[in-house]
């Protein structure tokens, strides 16, 4: 049987390198990684500000910085801006197909395309088929592989939980030589009108830091709810 979320341990991790502020040590929250993940407890995890990498779910503790605010989107609140609806009127010819999280060696090379030509050197521009499944993958979890595709060509991939909370936004990668469409704010444009269609109430996005460049994309999605001090607020 599963360990409901009172009894579950929490450890603190080791100072490493921050992945979003340059020159800052960071340390993280983390689940017990031998206790067993589910939808439900997840959704009670990503509702207390936490995220997954793969199987680890954690949440950022660093004790002189507070900058990673977790965001998600309300869909019912939710308002296209004209930007938007100029974004999904120009992407309305891809085609949209929701598949299991397993391994497709289509997917993967275009992730190593995506990376090359967006994040060239970084940690994840690396060519490893295990490391890209574990990043992706969580046991216990509902986790789709969302296609977009013009015609019989991959344009982009987002990953995908779907919780009862809501959906997660994991990841999005696409072609690099696409990259005029838009393809990763059309991806959560899809996601937000998805989760509308099916009664989830929220698109959760991950962390948001104000001020940095690579999450400003997230607070154009409005209104949005930040969560500081274990609360939500509607900004």
């Amino acid at each position: 049987m599963n360990m409901p979320l009172s009894e579950r341990r929490f450890y603190l991790s080791t100072p490493h390198e921050c992945g979003y502020l340059p020159d800052v040590m960071a340390t993280s929250l983390v689940v017990d990684p031998q206790a067993q993940l589910d939808a439900e407890i997840y959704s009670q995890l990503i509702q207390l500000g936490f995220r997954r990498s793969g199987d680890t779910v954690y949440r950022p503790h660093c004790a002189s910085c507070s900058a990673c605010i977790p965001i998600r989107i309300p869909v019912d609140a939710f308002s296209c801006s004209r930007s938007q609806r100029r974004l999904m009127k120009h992407n309305r010819d891809l085609s949209v197909v929701s598949l299991p999280c397993t391994f497709h060696e289509e997917h993967y090379q275009m992730y190593l395309r995506y990376q090359s030509a967006r994040h060239p050197g970084g940690s994840m521009d690396v060519d490893d088929r295990q490391r890209y499944i574990n990043f992706f993958y969580a046991e216990g979890l509902d986790t789709r592989l969302v296609e977009f595709r013009l015609g019989d060509e991959l344009l982009c991939v987002a990953v995908v939980d779907w919780l009862p909370a809501g959906l997660s936004a994991v990841y999005t990668f696409f072609e690099p030589g696409h990259s005029s469409r838009g393809l990763g704010s059309y991806a959560i444009l899809w996601q937000i009108l998805r989760a509308s269609d099916i009664g989830l109430p929220h698109v959760y996005l991950g962390y948001w830091i104000q001020g940095c460049d690579k999450m400003s994309y997230k607070e154009r999605y409005r209104p949005h709810d930040i969560f500081i001090n274990n609360h939500w607020f509607r900004t």
